[in-house]
């Protein structure tokens, strides 16, 4: 077996996912994979502490790199808004081709240990939104609701955009779901001065 080599890590988030999708994440060891990468097991352990953790080795990263982006935002006025369009910002087919998003995508919904350690990742990130937004000076009790709504947000747009037409827009599918939410939450009207409801008149 070929001894560690630049490229490794590359092959063995591929033939992760490829077993995962062959024969599920649960039936998949770490001798497969690496084996499936031609790598050896202690390669595989130089970039990943275990098997989940293929799927989710661009999470430092990506948490760094959303924060970056909030904290060089021009405006944070609308911080629910500035967290979407700073992930929808993202490059995500840097990170992999789409189909591979897409596959990566597939086989976290099929396991409820990956869609518990998904949702790990999220409050990570949802933790570290919060504190980029608070150091902007949006109170710290609206920057933890724009951080977990945004990324819920987000997360919707995500998996619409990697259903869609590959020339689908993803800051477009962010903005319109926002403006969904906007009239799903229409302003409270104040009662004029005097009113009296049904219930206060018996």
């Amino acid at each position: 077996m070929p001894r560690w080599e630049q490229g490794s890590e590359e092959r063995l988030v591929a033939a992760a996912l490829q077993l995962f999708r062959e024969q599920g994440f649960e039936a998949t060891s770490v001798v497969e994979i690496a084996r499936r990468a031609r790598v050896t097991n202690r390669t595989f352990f130089r970039y990943f502490p275990d098997k989940r953790e293929v799927l989710f080795a661009d999470a430092d990263a990506l948490r760094a790199t959303l924060v970056e982006g909030l904290l060089q935002a021009p405006d944070v006025a609308d911080p629910l808004r500035v967290v979407v369009r700073v992930l929808s910002g993202v490059d995500w087919e840097s990170l992999a081709p789409r189909s591979s998003l897409r596959e990566r995508q597939a086989v976290i919904a099929a396991s409820p240990e990956l869609r518990e350690r998904d949702l790990m990742k999220q409050e990570a990130m949802a933790v570290a939104v919060a504190g980029a937004l608070a150091q902007r000076g949006v109170d710290e009790a609206v920057a933890r609701l724009a951080a977990r709504v945004g990324i819920q947000v987000f997360a919707t747009a995500y998996e619409r955009w990697l259903d869609a037409a590959e020339d689908a827009d993803l800051p477009a599918i962010g903005d319109e779901l926002l403006s969904t939410l906007g009239t799903m939450t229409p302003p409270s009207r104040a009662a004029p001065p005097g009113h009296r409801s049904p219930a206060s008149r018996s």
